[in-house]
This record gives structure tokens, sequence and C-alpha cells, in this order.
């Protein structure tokens, strides 16, 4: 059953109490009546209330100096107060109202229709008020389990790819049969892929549930690209990657954190650039305060993809066709980059595509656009 929706009425004559709840009474409204301020306080730590109606002339506390009480509170300040007085309609007067936080006044002898009229109102909006609160607590709970089942079913999914891979790598030592050599490294291949994406999914739940703890250490960043680099070179595809390096690449970083961004973009140079031209990946460390690292690769980036380049989920065309990976790299990577106090921007210059990952050198500062944080914690 729906639970009765309060009002408060607030005056210290009797009989104008006794009048306003033969007004108002139906089913579902509850009336709260208080003769004082200080009732009505009372009432207020007790009871969640959707409209308050509030006498201004009452001695002791008068309406004003209630208000102002209700409005200093976090937990009230969002009642809507209507005022019943039965004083001039000065405008100074009013504005003293207004400004105590009323929506509305209505002046003695209260006119009832109108009185009722506004009530429902507030009724009404009160009542979307919590059906929209019931249905964000929904969806929060239906993206939480959504969240959970990604990093479940990613967590589980690496067993059996697992599998798959050695049993990829074990099929040329079974026969020399050139085809399934072939076959074998495009298993492992699509494995490969498959690897990445589990790894992207998982990296999304714990970003989104905040779970993601960021131990920041002393680290070289130039050894850093470089071991990441090393993942990319196979011996069925030559070393693309020239790194450059000018300076102190010291910096306190997450180590692994730090490499899953870099990888990422590493990746995305690799897949999307152009396949005869080298990624240049160079390191500058001769400010004190900040190490840059740039990846520059050839392949320029149209004008209406840098829109939302670093939102989940957005992917070029072709990336999309050929299957590779989920649109979530950028994403994980700025988000990598961001949780160590650093900014991470794309930009296209001429028919290049430049990356370029800047990192203070004094720790991380957190997330600080209402995306879900990181917890920065010392190792």
């Amino acid at each position: 059953m729906t639970a009765p929706i309060n009002i408060l009425i607030v005056d210290d004559v009797p009989q104008n109490l006794i009048a306003i709840d033969a007004l108002l009474a139906r089913p579902g409204i509850t009336l709260l009546k208080a003769a004082s301020g200080a009732e009505a306080l009372e009432l207020l730590l007790v009871h969640e209330v959707a409209l308050a109606l509030v006498d201004v002339q009452m001695p002791n506390m008068d309406g004003f100096e209630l208000a102002e009480l209700i409005r200093g509170s976090e937990r009230t300040r969002a009642i809507p107060l209507i005022f019943l007085t039965a004083a001039s309609r000065e405008p100074s007067y009013s504005f003293r109202g207004y400004e105590a936080g009323a929506v509305d006044f209505l002046y003695k002898p209260i006119d009832a229709k109108a009185l009722v009229s506004k009530v429902n109102v507030f009724v009404e909006l009160y009542q979307q008020k919590k059906q929209m609160s019931q249905q964000l607590e929904q969806l929060r709970r239906a993206l939480h389990l959504n969240e959970m089942f990604m990093a479940v079913l990613g967590h589980d999914l690496r067993t059996p790819l697992s599998v798959v891979m050695n049993g990829a790598m074990l099929l040329p030592m079974m026969t020399d049969h050139p085809k399934v050599a072939v076959t074998a490294q495009r298993i492992q291949g699509s494995a490969r892929r498959m690897a990445q994406m589990v790894d992207q999914m998982l990296d999304l739940a714990r970003i989104r549930s905040g779970e993601m703890v960021l131990r920041p250490a002393a680290h070289d960043v130039d050894q850093l690209c470089r071991a990441i680099a090393e993942e990319f070179v196979a011996p069925e595809r030559p070393a693309r990657i020239a790194i450059e390096r000018s300076g102190d690449c010291a910096a306190p970083v997450d180590a692994g954190i730090l490499s899953q961004a870099l990888s990422n973009l590493l990746g995305n140079a690799l897949q999307h650039g152009e396949a005869d031209q080298p990624v240049l990946l160079r390191l500058d460390g001769t400010d004190p305060g900040r190490v840059r690292i740039t990846i520059v690769n050839r392949g320029a980036i149209a004008p209406g993809h840098l829109d939302g380049l670093f939102e989940p989920f957005q992917r070029r065309g072709e990336s999309r066709k050929s299957g590779q990976g989920l649109g979530l790299g950028l994403y994980t990577a700025s988000t990598f980059v961001r949780a160590h106090g650093g900014e991470l921007t794309v930009r296209a210059d001429g028919d290049s595509t430049v990356a370029t990952v800047t990192l203070p050198r004094q720790g991380s500062a957190g997330l600080t656009d209402g995306s879900p944080a990181l917890a920065g914690q010392a190792a």
C-alpha cells in the first residue's frame, strides 16, 4: 500500500486548525497539526512532510522565524512553505516571506478553493518526486547488477580463453601441416583480441564500481613504456614503435594501471595507423613538474570523430567492422590518467594523430568531474 502523504499545518488558533483539517482531509493525506513553531519542529523531526502551511503571526516564534529554521536543516529545507496571514498586503511584508523561503502567500480569510487547489498541486509534485526517486533507485540497482554481471562474466571467461590459447600453441607441435600452423595463428590472434575485450570489461566494471585502488610509487616511465612496446613485438610482425627520450622521466605512478592506459593508446596507434609507418613514442622529462608522453601515428582522425572520443563504446566505423575491441580503450585510458592527476588529449596534426599524456610529479589528484573516483592510496 502507498504510504500516506503528510501535510503540516501550523497555527496558534485551534479553530483555524480545525477549519483547515476539514478542508483538506481525504484518504491518502495525513494532516499534522501544530499550535506553535516548537511543536512544528518536533513533528518535522519524526515525519517526512510534502507541504507546510504556516501561520505568520504566532507568539514566541512567528512563521518567518520557523521558516528560517526549517530552511536551515538539510533534511527539511526542500519542504514547500505556504504562509497564511491576516496582515496587510504590503510588498515589504511579502518580500520578507519569500526571503524566508515561502513559495506562496494566502491571506485570511482563506479562499477555500484556492487553498485546496494549491495543496493539490504540491501533493501531485511530491508524488512525482517520490516516483522519480523510486525509479532512480531501481535504475541504480539494475546498473549495479549489470556491473556485477560484467565483472563475473569477464573473470570467468579468462579460464576457457587460456585453454583456447594454450591449445592453439600446441597445435603446430602436433603436425607439420602448413594449414594447421595458419589456423593456429588465427586462433591465437582471435583469442588475444577476446582477452583484450575481457580486460576492458573488467576495467570498466572496476571503474564504475569505484573498487580500483591507485597505489602510486616512484617509477621510471621510460622503462614502463619500453616494456609495453616489447609486448607488441612478435615474430610474425616487425617492431613498429620508435622510442625517444629526453630528461628525467621519473614520476609517482601506479605501474600496473598506467601500463594499461599506455598499452591501450599504443594498441590504438598501431591498429588505426598506417600499417607501413612507425609509431613514435616520445618521452619528455625536461619539465621539473611533469612528465609528458606523446604517441604519434600516421593517419589522422576525422574531425567528426574527435567529439566524444573519450566516451565509452565510441568507435570509428572501421573498428566496428573489423571486430576490434569494445570501444573502451580511450575511455579507460583517460580515466586511469586522470586518476593520476594527469591529462590525456588526442588531436589531429596534419596527416597524423597525436595522443599526449601529461603526468604530474607530485602524486595523484583523483577524479574531479563526477566520474566514479579511483581511491588514491600510497603503496
